[in-house]
């Protein structure tokens, strides 16, 4: 193959360019040169990339790191840099030029070095080389605290290098590597066509047509503050090509030049060529600028800067590599740095030198350089002719010498990074040295074929030697640790010295010559030899003249040099003297201002939860009210009734005590009732004829008080609204009480004296309460230190309480009777026996001692006597009739009146007694005589003081008594057994044995010890197999091996969602906190980053997977196959809250992170959080970080964050058991907030502020599983299903049979959803099924307890015409349904609870009669109830279950919680009655069943033991538990410490309603 020839080269280049370059395009207009582009892109038709934007410095010596890659080198190796700025650099101002270069040249100079590099952009991830202050630095540690550190951020580098010392780290150049006006024209062609007016090819101005137009886009130019005042902002920030042209004044004034000279350009071709479009004339001035540019820099600029001529131009080298050096960079800028003066004149064309105001008094020669560093709208270049004005004072004023010595505008004010002000510029330039990985002075002499000094005084005899030996003492004298930059400015004097001199002559040659579109290169077709000709005879001069129409003679023709005779010499060589201060540093605290409203904003967010506590509050107490006015609705017309004829008053307990709103009524009786605001009785007052009732009046404060004095009672104080309704009062009491001999005493006197007299219910509680002691005390000669501690004047209070009487009602309410019963009304009469209506001490304590040490016989006499109620020594059936119902009423009446005669009668017939009307007490003991047992313990059970203050308890507040009561409480549970009828108190029961005197006795002595006699069976027996002996740790190893036993389905899910949940989060925490993320973003904020990304990887998965336990049909579906071996299906619900819990904590955590985030990102500069955020800032300088409440409320993630935690804190209260009890519409509609909540979840994540999104990974496949099990459900909420009947039951129970829908199978236990639209609403509600599976019809047995079920069952009470359709959703599956899974099953049922099991005992009746082959061989059912009549319609259940069950499959117990388990008169007698129901006709008297009936509530872990001996055989015991809370977590405690026992397992389902 030939080889190409260099025309070839060139013509595929030009037509490459053509078809790439933006402005060779189609759309371009035909112009004869190929069009350099903007971005220095292809200008080597071979290295495309060289001098490009963004391509890598070419290093000129071998980098010098301290690995050899990219750490640099620092502190201890190489001396502080600023120790070094003050040795080298330090030194006076006001020493002129040698050659006087004018202050114009050096300001060009750096106009150049922004056209050709800028390396000062930060890298990212942000690394550091911070300046440490020496302690009691004068400028930047005056407080001399010694922990000053000025951060140096180390810049931009090209990601490809810095991997090996054979490829160490090399910095890019952010602008074109060439000499292509890309100060003027930017470096790319956006930044280009952002300046452009796109009107007669001339850059796009402001205002005044002189300016160009203030910089809006944050993507150009560089807007770091005003470092003497702190203003920021775009005001004055000019657009150019620049990105740091505005940094101060002078360099801004060549911007303007070059700007306008452009324009000028542009306007001359339009005149000369009207016929060229914008394009044409923008791009012929454009060429025509950068040639006159090249022209000046190079042969003009740059041989007054070096005092050398370049060789002579021979045509362009393709081969020649023209990228800038860092070594270039280096020496140019600090070369220049030792050439500014402190301050700058400006001056007219007629020599007239302005004066500029100082603060205070007087005027300043010159503008202070330190004080113009990116100054906002200079009060002194408002007009083009002060930019004149100060072009030529820069032309007319001398330059510093060329020397060592850099002024303190610089060295100790140039402008600062992120908090700091001010920084010093040699030591910025050191680190920036280091950064790039310069070589020492040396190595660099040595690359460069030059020869180095042999030592430090030979570097350079100009410099002073105290001057050398400081340098030498920082290096350790070590002259080749000395780096270039220092080496190059103490080698300089007068002009650069060798090393600089070289480095910059060979980078602008490499530059000319590489550069294809150089203007004197007649190949490119740019400019005819005539027109280069005249190009280089343009200077500088002449553009300002021609810019600024200055007399030419105002200007000397090389504007870069002054000499002697030139126009306008300056006043004199400026020094700091005469010039304003420098404004001092300043350190900003990002922060200052923002900490009350960041307070506020967490505070805010913490209080979302209580917010929406007190809303959920509200709701609730507005579904109460609802609740209680639809249960109000039959009380209405009784309260009107009421309050028509009762006075409102209030009721002054005693001090310390708020009074409380009363009802009084009077009666004709003379009665006096006061009743509470919900209309229940709170005392009744009968006043008698032999009372002497006072009436006291209070005589100030308004005269509204009353008090009543009642004889043995304690006293009423009423407080009226007025005197005239007291008055009216009084006046009833009078016309009631009119007939009595004495009358009303009416008193008065001061209301004060009158509350301190009154004997109020309080001190009749502190009374009662001493009563009561010394009651006992005397009855079980109990010593007085155990009656208690009595008040310091207890001889009074005694005598007052010892001579007390009780009244009916505190009789009643000690009992913890109503006064009304006729129980309390037979006792009451038996021991007053003055009967003058009240018990004294005596009488009570006659009473007392009987109950307390009385024998059966005393206490079966007693009762013989009480209902004796003629006096005539027999007991006729009438009065035993009026016995037993005194006995019912503490079970609601429980019996009618036909049942209580047949229980009379079968007692009777069962003793023999059948033909007798009347019993003598011999009768009636003998018809007790099997139950002398249950009458040992019989008691009388007093509960303390009147009205329950003291609640004393006293029966077992005394040692040694309680306990006989406690060991004998067991006799009355029965109990599963192997033997039936063992149901008696355990063998060598330790009783006392009680002396028993007679009626009235006060001989009583104690003798406490002996053994009850005779043997009686024990509870149930002992377990068959042999017990083995372990020591403790052998039983806490056993508990716990069958704890994991019993829960090992449970242990594992959770174990392995929890390894999950932690393994995501530990990948998560490694990743941003070691793995070194691409932004760094731990460097940032370490805790905050690990603790948020950690989280939010476990919340996504948690609230992912958290759909997957509301699938219920699918739940339903796989708790029929083998994974319910291995998965517990049925505690979906509570692995649902277990998630939401534990991913609460977690975005509790994630926000914590999230708070500590903003902070530390608030107070981060803007330079940092570029490199965090690289997608959402641009460093554009201005230093500040965004504030608090951007992060916050500006931003998708933030704002979507607030939303997630209000979302979050509303879903979580609503749904806390109270509130969800409370509102269940509540609960409803907030977690119907779930689709707010994963919206806002996706768009949280979707913003790819740190990571890319990664929320959908965890929650595409359960939204995908959820929505079809949706859509399933929705398929059967759409057919509305017809109601068949409806009957409404006792206790608020609507039961409801509708149809059965086709093809609608399910099992007994399921339940299912049901929703009624005549309710208003949509929302569904859970209830069990309570039909059969075999069954035609589905049935639901519903009890009214809110508002929605209370509705529901007024609108299906008759008469309906049309019952309301319902919409069904289900059936869904639960551990009800695994019932037949088991031999021995336990049903256990507590109020509504028990609809599971009504369908399971229908369906194994059903099973039964069929002969159908079942593995349960045995079912025990507890029904626990308030009473039987409250679900009546489960009796019939268990009636049809008893007749059927032929095989004695089910056993049934029922518990009638409302009969306590207490040991006085009237429960034994109940219990007598039951048992002999229950051996006379074989049915419960309470319930008509064979059941066995329990009063209280069952003892389940004596029951579950009993089981075990019935069933020896059986290790896996099944027990289903449906009802209240408290009473699911006793079965649940109870099969815990059941299954801690090496025996039979029991497995507990339950559901709570």
């Amino acid at each position: 193959m030939l080889p190409a020839s260099p025309k070839t080269i060139v013509l595929l280049g030009t037509l490459l360019i053509r078809l790439l370059s933006p402005a060779g395009g189609q759309d371009a207009p035909s112009l004869p040169w190929e069009v350099q582009r903007y971005d220095g892109w292809f200008n080597n038709l071979k290295y495309h990339r060289r001098g490009a934007a963004g391509s890598r410095l070419q290093r000129l010596v071998p980098a010098n790191y301290a690995d050899g890659v990219y750490q640099a080198l620092e502190e201890p190796l190489l001396p502080n840099p600023r120790r070094l700025s003050d040795a080298v650099t330090q030194g006076r101002a006001g020493l002129a030029s040698v050659h006087n270069r004018t202050v114009l040249g050096v300001f060009f100079g750096y106009h150049v070095l922004s056209d050709l590099v800028s390396v000062e952009t930060p890298g990212c991830p942000a690394e550091f080389l911070n300046i440490y202050i020496p302690l009691g630095d004068p400028v930047f540690d005056p407080d001399k605290r010694g922990n000053v550190v000025l951060p140096f951020q180390r810049s931009h580098w090209d990601r490809k290098t810095g991997q090996s010392p054979s490829n160490p780290r090399d910095l890019t150049n952010q602008v074109t590597g060439w000499l292509d006006g890309s100060a003027i024209y930017g470096s790319s062609h956006s930044w280009s066509d952002t300046l452009r007016s796109f009107s007669g090819g001339q850059l796009a101005s402001g205002p005044d047509p002189a300016f160009p137009r203030e910089s809006q886009d944050q993507l150009l130019m560089w807007m770091a503050p005003d470092p003497a005042t702190g203003q920021g902002g775009p005001q004055g920030i000019y657009a150019f090509g620049a990105q740091r042209g505005n940094r101060e004044p002078f360099l801004q004034a060549l911007g303007l030049l070059w700007f306008r000279y452009h324009n000028l350009c542009a306007r001359k071709l339009a005149q000369e060529h009207p016929h060229w479009g914008d394009e044409e004339l923008f791009q012929h001035a454009r060429k025509r600028v950068i040639a006159t540019y090249q022209n000046i820099a190079l042969y003009q600029w740059l041989p007054s800067f070096l005092q050398k001529t370049l060789p002579e131009y021979s045509g362009y080298r393709p081969f020649m590599d023209p990228s800038i050096s860092p070594e270039f960079v280096v020496a140019s800028e600090q070369f220049f740095s030792t050439m500014v003066p402190p301050g700058v004149y400006m001056r007219n064309s007629s020599c007239h030198f302005r004066k500029f105001p100082k603060e205070g008094s007087g005027s300043a020669p010159a503008l202070r350089v330190c004080n113009s560093y990116w100054i906002r709208e200079n009060p002194n270049l408002k007009s083009a002719q002060e930019v004149d004005q100060l072009l030529l004072g820069m032309a007319s004023q001398i330059s510093e010498l060329e020397d060592r010595i850099v002024v303190e505008d610089l060295r100790d004010y140039w402008p600062g990074p992120d908090r700091f002000s001010r920084t010093d510029y040699v030591a910025s330039s050191i680190q920036r040295g280091r950064d790039m990985g310069l070589p020492s002075y040396s190595q660099a002499l040595l690359a460069l074929g030059l020869e180095p000094p042999k030592n430090w005084s030979a570097l350079n005899p100009k410099v002073e030697p105290q001057v050398l030996e400081a340098t030498a003492a920082l290096y350790n004298q070590d002259l080749s640790q000395l780096e270039l930059l220092l080496g190059g400015l103490l080698e300089s004097h007068g002009d650069p010295g060798p090393l600089f001199s070289n480095i910059i002559l060979d980078q602008f040659v490499r530059l000319r010559d590489g550069d294809r579109y150089w203007f004197e290169n007649t190949r490119n077709g740019l400019f005819s030899k005539e027109e280069i000709a005249e190009i280089r005879n343009t200077t500088l001069r002449d553009v300002l003249v021609a810019v600024s129409n200055v007399d030419p003679s105002a200007l000397q023709p090389n504007v870069f040099f002054w000499q002697e005779g030139a126009p306008c010499p300056q006043p004199q060589q400026l020094t700091t003297e005469g010039l304003p201060e420098c404004v001092p540093l300043t350190v900003i605290d990002y922060f200052e201002g923002s900490g009350a409203g960041y307070g506020i904003v967490i505070v805010v967010l913490c209080c979302f939860p209580l917010v929406s506590l007190v809303v959920a509050g509200v709701v609730a107490h507005f579904r109460n009210q609802e609740r209680k006015k639809l249960q109000k609705k039959g009380k209405e017309s009784l309260k009107k009734e009421t309050d028509s004829d009762g006075v409102s008053v209030m009721e002054w307990p005693g001090p310390k005590e708020r009074s409380y709103p009363v009802t009084i009524q009077l009666f004709p009786d003379r009665c006096l009732q006061v009743l509470d605001k919900r209309l229940t009785v709170l005392r009744t007052i009968q006043l008698q004829t032999p009372q002497q009732v006072s009436l006291i009046l209070s005589s100030n404060r308004g005269r509204r008080t009353l008090l009543l004095k009642i004889p043995k009672e304690y006293d009423l104080v009423l407080l009226f609204n007025s005197e005239e309704e007291r008055g009216a009062f009084v006046q009833q009491l009078q016309n009631l009480c009119i007939c009595w001999a004495p009358g009303l005493r009416i008193a008065e006197m001061d209301e004060k004296e009158l509350f301190r007299k009154a004997v109020t219910k309080q001190k009749r509680a502190g009374i009662l309460e001493i009563f009561f002691r010394h009651l006992f005390a005397q009855v079980l000669d109990i010593n007085q230190a155990d009656a208690g501690t009595l008040p310091l004047d207890s001889s009074q209070q005694v005598r007052e309480a010892l001579t007390c009487e009780l009244s009916r009602a505190e009789f009643a309410d000690s009992l913890g009777l109503k006064p009304q019963d006729m129980f309390v009304e037979s006792m009451f009469s038996l021991a007053d026996k003055d009967g003058n209506g009240y018990l004294s001490f005596r009488e009570f304590l006659d009473i007392l001692v009987v109950f307390m040490k009385g024998s059966p016989e005393d206490k079966s006499h007693l009762m013989f006597t009480m209902y004796d109620l003629d006096a005539n020594g027999f007991l006729s059936k009438d009065e035993f009739f009026t016995m037993m119902r005194s006995f019912i009423e503490i079970s609601n009446n429980c019996l009618s009146k036909d049942q209580l005669a047949e229980v009379v009668e079968s007692m009777f017939r069962e003793s023999g007694f059948q033909d007798k009307e009347e019993l003598t007490w011999e009768d009636f003991h003998f018809m007790l005589r099997d139950h002398n047992s249950d009458l040992r313990f019989t008691q009388l059970c007093v509960k303390g003081g009147a009205g329950g203050a003291s609640q004393l308890g006293l029966l077992f507040s005394f040692p040694g008594v309680g306990d006989i009561f406690k060991q004998s409480s067991g006799c009355r549970v029965s109990f599963i057994s192997r033997t039936p009828g063992n149901r008696s108190c355990p063998q060598e029961q330790v009783l006392p044995d009680l002396e028993t005197p007679e009626l009235g006795n006060t001989g009583l002595k104690k003798r406490m010890g002996k053994k009850a006699v005779g043997p009686s069976p024990r509870l149930y027996t002992e377990a068959l197999q042999e017990k083995m002996q372990r020591g403790f740790l052998a039983q806490k190893l056993q508990q716990f091996k069958r704890f994991i036993e019993n829960y090992r389905r449970h242990i594992m899910c959770v174990t392995i969602f929890s390894a999950i949940c932690v393994g995501l989060f530990a990948d998560r925490a490694y990743y941003y906190g070691f793995a070194s993320p691409p932004t760094d973003i731990e460097e940032t904020t370490y805790v905050g980053i690990i603790l948020s990304r950690g989280t939010a990887a476990s919340i996504s998965f948690m609230f992912s997977y958290i759909l997957l336990t509301m699938c219920r049909n699918l739940i339903t579906f796989l708790r029929e196959t083998f994974l319910n071996r291995y998965i517990p299906f049925d505690a979906a619900v509570d692995f649902h809250r277990w998630i939401a819990m534990a991913a609460v904590v977690l975005a509790v955590l994630h926000s914590v992170g999230h708070v500590v985030n903003v902070y530390i990102f608030s107070i981060s500069p803007l330079s940092l959080m570029t490199c965090v955020f690289p997608n959402v800032f641009v460093n554009d300088g201005s230093k500040l970080p965004r504030k608090y409440y951007w992060w916050f409320f500006e931003t998708v993630p933030g704002m979507s964050g607030v939303l997630l935690l209000l979302v979050l804190a509303i879903m979580y209260v609503f749904a806390s058991h109270h509130f969800r009890r409370h509102s269940f519409r509540g609960f409803w509609l907030t977690h119907h907030l779930y689709v707010v909540l994963y919206a806002l979840l996706i768009i949280h994540g979707s913003y790819a502020l740190i990571q890319l999104p990664s929320f959908h990974i965890y929650f595409l496949v359960p939204a995908i599983i959820y929505g079809g099990d949706k859509l399933v459900s929705l398929s059967r909420k759409k057919v509305e299903i017809s109601v068949v009947k409806a009957e409404l039951l006792p206790s608020g129970v609507t039961h409801l049979q509708f149809q059965r829908p086709q093809a609608f199978e399910y099992k007994s236990g399921q339940w299912v959803r049901i929703a009624c639209l005549a309710l208003g609403t949509n929302e569904y509600h859970p209830f069990t099924l309570t039909s059969a599976p075999h069954e035609d019809t589905l049935s639901l047995h519903i009890r009214a307890v809110g508002p929605w079920t209370t509705r529901l069952r007024e609108i299906y009470s008759p008469p309906v015409a049309k019952y309301p359709k319902l919409y069904l959703d289900g059936p869904f599956g639960e551990g009800h349904q695994e019932w037949h899974k088991f031999e021995v099953s336990v049903l256990v049922g507590g109020g509504i609870g028990v609809t599971p099991f009504a369908s399971i005992l229908k369906d194994l009746v059903f099973k039964s009669s069929l002969g159908s082959h079942m593995l349960c061989k045995k079912i025990y059912f507890i029904w626990v109830t308030r009473t039987q009549r409250q679900f009546e319609w489960l009796a019939d259940i268990i009636r049809e279950v008893e007749e059927n069950d032929h095989q004695d499959l089910v056993s049934v117990h029922i518990y009638i919680t409302q009969l306590a388990e207490k040991f006085d008169l009237r429960t034994t007698m109940l219990y007598i009655c039951e048992r002999h129901f229950q051996k006379v006709l074989n049915r419960s008297l309470f319930t008509g069943l064979r059941s066995v009936t329990h009063f209280g509530r069952p003892p389940f872990e004596l029951f579950f033991n009993s089981l075990q001996e019935v069933h020896p055989q059986v290790r896996k015991i099944g027990v289903f538990s449906c009802g209240p809370p408290g009473m699911t977590k006793n079965v649940e405690k109870s099969c815990q410490r059941i299954n801690m026992q090496d025996r039979a397992h029991f497995v507990h389902h339950y559901e709570n309603f």
